[in-house]
């Protein structure tokens, strides 16, 4: 199923839960693990000076730093490297995510993993709600042509690989491609399939009643058999379920309540082109609330 993983990191504790499932996959499926740190951006044209990433300082990039930041690197990630992982450990200068993508086409890989954000994952009263994801992982997520598995929180990355698959239904065009991944890992890897629509009525201004919401079932119940349920043929691992509620909290609860250790959603639920395209906020709050790891999946190149 996979057989080449980016992990793309800054080296910090924001990304140490998506390392832990990175490492993880690699060494269930037997993968190829790219672990990629972007060193910074060059302070102008192709100087030797580079911002900092992580610290925005300025640094002399040498053979000596670069060597230094390799070695963090290991340090960081020794106990996984112990594992036996097939891993190369990288390095490039530029803007993280034009570099994070350039590696992904350059390995041809089929699924890129990282943390929300690079930068400010301390605890704060706050968290929920900051928008938090990262501007490198939403311009990474946005032109990605494999799938990105996106790891907020510490204990999204304890789990014991894909065996309950959630993919949140909204009938997108790009909710196909997104259906597709998930119907094809849970085949190749003999998981569970939980189709699953939330009915929005958080944000309705006036009471819906109970008649408008029983038709609103019933039809959401025929597009899921129409759009997605056909497309499964003989695979009879899975099931469909229709709540109402606020999608993204209907979406955490269903997950839970399924023991998933994996959702699976479209990059954006409006029809426009996908360059044009951006996080949508249902996703951005499964990304930050969820309790497993979720894929973003904006094209159908590596499905």
């Amino acid at each position: 199923m996979f057989t080449k993983i980016l992990f793309a990191t800054s080296g910090s504790p924001c990304c140490d839960a998506a390392a832990r499932v990175a490492f993880d996959l690699a060494a269930r499926y037997n993968a190829k693990l790219f672990v990629h740190h972007v060193l910074g951006v060059p302070s102008r044209g192709f100087s030797q000076v580079v911002v900092d990433v992580r610290t925005g300082e300025k640094v002399e990039l040498d053979e000596d730093y670069i060597m230094w930041v390799k070695d963090e690197l290991k340090n960081t990630y020794d106990r996984q490297l112990k594992s036996g992982v097939d891993c190369e450990i990288e390095t490039s200068v530029g803007i993280p995510h034009r570099e994070v993508l350039r590696k992904a086409r350059q390995e041809d890989v089929d699924l890129i993993v990282m943390g929300a954000s690079t930068t400010g994952c301390e605890a704060d009263a706050d968290a929920y709600q900051r928008h938090f994801a990262g501007s490198t992982l939403q311009r990474v997520a946005k032109a990605s042509k494999a799938p990105v598995l996106v790891v907020n929180r510490p204990v999204a990355s304890f789990w014991g690989g894909f065996t309950n698959i959630v993919f949140g239904a909204d009938f997108s065009k790009a909710s196909e491609h997104a259906f597709k991944f998930a119907l094809n890992t849970a085949k190749e890897l003999n998981a569970k399939l939980h189709v699953f629509h939330a009915i929005d009525i958080g944000t309705t201004h006036s009471l819906i009643s109970q008649k408008q919401l029983d038709d609103q079932m019933i039809e959401a119940r025929d597009r899921i058999r129409r759009k997605y349920l056909i497309q499964a043929g003989d695979f009879k691992n899975i099931t469909a379920d229709i709540w109402e509620g606020i999608p993204y909290v209907e979406i955490v609860k269903y997950a839970r309540e399924k023991q998933a250790d994996l959702i699976v959603m479209a990059h954006h639920s409006k029809d426009v082109s996908d360059e044009d395209s951006a996080f949508g906020h249902t996703l951005e709050q499964v990304l930050l609330r969820a309790t497993c790891p979720v894929a973003s999946v904006n094209r159908a190149d590596k499905i």
